[in-house]
């Protein structure tokens, strides 16, 4: 059963995606981010919306914004959005 994107789903989405999915949060850093020089990237809240990252720049922690092509409906389409989103990330 997919689940509306509340505060305690986008801590959990955020948590699985650190902790085993660093390189895809860095890749969509720097290809949807605007940030090809991102080292790496934590995701630190996900809406509907879009996505909020902290990226590694040159030293220095970045905010970035990146914002969906469309509004999720639940975390279902979130998962599905993410997985889209690298592949397309991995092809640039």
């Amino acid at each position: 059963m997919s689940e509306t994107i509340t505060p305690a789903i986008s801590d959990r989405i955020c948590q699985h995606m650190n902790e085993d999915h660093g390189e895809a949060i860095a890749l969509y850093a720097k290809v949807f981010g605007n940030s090809p020089e991102t080292e790496t990237a934590q995701m630190v809240s996900i809406d509907p919306e879009g996505m909020n990252l902290t990226a590694q720049v040159k030293g220095e922690t970045i905010p970035i914004r990146i914002s969906f092509d469309h509004t999720l409906a639940d975390s279902e389409d979130a998962h599905q959005t993410l997985i889209t989103m690298v592949r397309q990330a991995r092809k640039s």
